[in-house]
Parts: C-alpha cells; sequence; structure tokens
C-alpha cells in the first residue's frame, strides 16, 4: 500500500500553459487497469450535487454554470504535476501532508493541463500546515493525520469555475454515493497521465469491511470507498485531491493497494469530518 501522489519523472510530465486568470468553466481522479473509463464522461457534476452547493452571489459568470468541480486544484512543482487539492477558502487549499513541499505552484480553474481553457488562474504557495501528528519518518507507512493546508500568496477570484467546497462536521455514512477527480494515472501499474480531469461516482464502505481489506492500518479518522467493478478508483497523482460527498468535502485522497482499482482493495482517504476544527483554528491563526 502506498500514497498516491504522482511518481518522479519517468513518464513525460504535464506542461501547465502559461498563467492565466479568465473566468470561464473548470474541472476531477482515476483510473485503474488499462482501458478503464471514468464513470462520468468530461467530469460532470451529478445536478443532486450541483443543487446542494451553496449558491454563488451574483459573481462573475459564463453564458452557463461551469459542469465541473469548480474545487478542483491541481498542484504543480515548476512543470510537474505532484498531488490534487481544494479550495476550501479564498486563500486556502486542503491537500494531503505526504504531498508536502517548499513551493507550488496552484492552477485552478483547469480541464486540461495541457491547452488554455479560458478559466484557468495561477497562484503561487509556499506556506503549508501539515497536522502536527503525521509521521514524516515513515510517510509511506504511517498514513495517520495525512492532512495539510496550504496557503496561496494571494487569493483565487470566485467565479463559477473556481470557487471553494464546504467542510461538515457531520461524518458521512457507509453507503453514501461520493466523487472522486483528479489527474492521475488512468492505469497502473502501468502508468499514463492524462490531460484532462477525470471523475468518478464511488461509494462509502463499512469501517470493519475497510479494516477487513488492511489489517492493522485503518484508524478511525480514515474512511474507505470503492466501487463494485474493478478498475475504477483514486491513483497516482490524485493524492489531495477531494472525496465529495453530499455537497461536503468528506475525504483527502491518501492511500491504498497498489496497483490501484484491485478488488476487495478500497482506496482509504483522511476522514475531513474529524479535523474540522483544526482546520478553522489553523485558518484563523495564520
Amino acid at each position: 500500500a502506498g500514497g498516491r501522489a504522482a511518481p518522479p519523472p519517468g513518464p513525460p510530465p504535464h506542461t501547465p500553459h502559461p498563467p492565466s486568470d479568465k473566468a470561464g468553466q473548470g474541472g476531477s481522479v482515476i483510473l485503474g487497469p488499462p482501458g478503464a473509463t471514468p464513470l462520468l464522461p468530461a467530469c460532470l457534476v451529478p445536478r443532486t450535487l450541483r443543487l446542494s452547493l451553496p449558491q454563488l452571489p451574483r459573481a462573475p459568470a459564463p453564458r452557463a454554470p461551469a459542469p465541473e468541480p469548480p474545487w478542483q486544484v491541481a498542484l504543480f512543482q515548476k512543470t510537474r504535476l505532484l498531488c490534487g487539492a481544494t479550495l476550501i477558502a479564498p486563500k486556502w487549499l486542503l491537500t494531503a501532508a505526504h504531498c508536502r513541499k517548499p513551493r507550488y505552484i496552484v492552477h485552478l480553474g483547469e480541464h486540461n493541463l495541457q491547452r488554455r481553457d479560458g478559466s484557468e488562474q495561477t497562484r503561487t504557495a509556499t506556506e503549508s500546515f501539515p497536522h502536527p501528528e503525521f509521521n514524516y519518518s515513515l510517510p509511506n507507512k504511517d498514513h495517520r493525520n495525512d492532512i495539510m493546508l496550504v496557503k496561496m500568496a494571494s487569493p483565487a477570484t470566485i467565479t463559477w469555475a473556481v470557487r471553494p467546497l464546504i467542510l461538515s462536521s457531520r461524518c458521512v455514512t457507509p453507503g453514501t454515493q461520493c466523487l472522486i477527480s483528479g489527474w492521475g494515472t488512468t492505469s497502473s501499474p502501468q502508468l499514463h497521465l492524462p490531460h484532462t480531469l477525470r471523475c468518478a461516482n464511488i461509494t462509502i464502505i463499512e469501517h470493519k469491511e475497510c479494516e477487513k481489506a488492511y489489517p492493522g492500518d485503518i484508524t478511525d479518522t480514515m474512511v474507505c470507498a470503492s466501487v463494485q467493478e474493478e478498475g475504477k478508483d483514486s491513483c497516482q497523482g490524485d493524492s489531495g485531491g477531494p472525496l465529495v460527498c453530499n455537497g461536503s468535502l468528506q475525504g483527502i485522497i491518501s492511500w491504498g493497494q497498489d496497483p490501484c482499482a484491485v478488488s476487495r482493495k478500497p482506496g482509504v482517504y483522511t476522514k475531513v469530518c474529524k479535523y474540522v476544527d483544526w482546520i478553522q483554528e489553523t485558518m484563523e491563526n495564520n
């Protein structure tokens, strides 16, 4: 089992386009064995989830609302995709602690990482706040408290393509349908990083089933999710990205089986509802 940050150079890295702050449309995870395809073509956010999201005041908007997750963020190191993240406030991102680096190039409102879509915003970030109890001496073995806040140097401009996702201290229940998203590899163990954002529907599973899949590794600050058929899962490059349930951020893509999308080996997510107080305190104090 391992973390799901993007692998070091091997396959050609993504080359992001020049910075842009134009409003428009934006977009997210995945997926397992060669030939696997996302459940949601073009990464469309289900109508039920769109309706549950808080409505913006009369913000700058394109002719139609963005069809993809406007909270999805890509964290780059120079030209290499490192991890996903979630916009939770104009200057704040939430991601996985094992994604920590001294500096990030932050891409918001993205869909195709190699083409200008007209919705992109680019920011820098050098301030990160990992959970104080994350174990950096064993980052690939000890996955407890795999959560980190990143503060951007300047706030995002809120548009239909770029807007924060709400947090909830109410934890999600087994059987809930959720959405995962990212630009991670679409094949495993071979690596193929897609240019466009991918999404999948995924279901929260019972805690005891998760413990059975990973004996001794699961804590009450983790939540597991999977689909019945093989081939759909978060994977390398998706780390730090969102697990969205009932219109709120419920999980951060953290770790799982390598190769990805293996039957009876669900993806494991940091359980955001357990950290809401820490998140709010950290943001208020910084």
